[in-house]
C-alpha cells in the first residue's frame, strides 16, 4: 500500500493556472488524477505511466491540463491552465486503478485537494 498526499489546490479566478502535486510514499507505476465536483460522480482526468506514457485526457480538460511525473521524487503533477468554474472540484490522485466500463476502482487514494474557480 502506498500513501498519497496531494497539495497545490486553492481558490483562483477563471483563466488562472494551478499546479497540483501528489507525493507518494514509495515507488508507483501508473498514476491517475480524478476529480469530484459537488453533487457529481468522481471522474477521470488524466493518467501517466511510470515511463511517462500519457493516456488520453478527459475531453473536459484536453488542451488545458498536463500531467507529468518525477520518479526520483515519487511525485506526479497536474498543471491546470485556463481554469473555469466547471473545474471546481476536489482533486484526487490514485494508483493501482482499473477501469470497468465507465467506473474506476483504485487501490490507493490520496485525501484530495480542493480547487475552487470563481468567475
Amino acid at each position: 500500500q502506498v500513501q498519497l498526499v496531494e497539495s497545490g489546490g486553492g481558490l483562483v479566478q477563471a483563466g488562472d493556472s494551478l499546479r497540483l502535486s501528489c507525493a507518494a510514499s514509495g515507488r508507483t507505476n501508473t498514476m491517475y488524477w480524478f476529480r469530484q465536483a459537488p453533487g457529481k460522480e468522481r471522474e477521470f482526468v488524466a493518467a501517466i505511466t511510470r515511463s511517462g506514457g500519457i493516456t488520453p485526457y478527459a475531453d473536459s480538460v484536453k488542451g488545458r491540463f498536463t500531467i507529468s511525473r518525477d520518479n526520483a521524487k515519487n511525485t506526479v503533477f497536474l498543471q491546470m491552465n485556463s481554469l473555469n468554474v466547471e473545474d471546481t472540484a476536489a482533486y484526487y490522485c490514485a494508483t493501482g486503478c482499473r477501469q470497468s466500463g465507465s467506473s474506476w476502482s483504485c487501490i490507493d487514494w490520496g485525501q484530495g485537494t480542493q480547487v475552487t474557480v470563481s468567475s
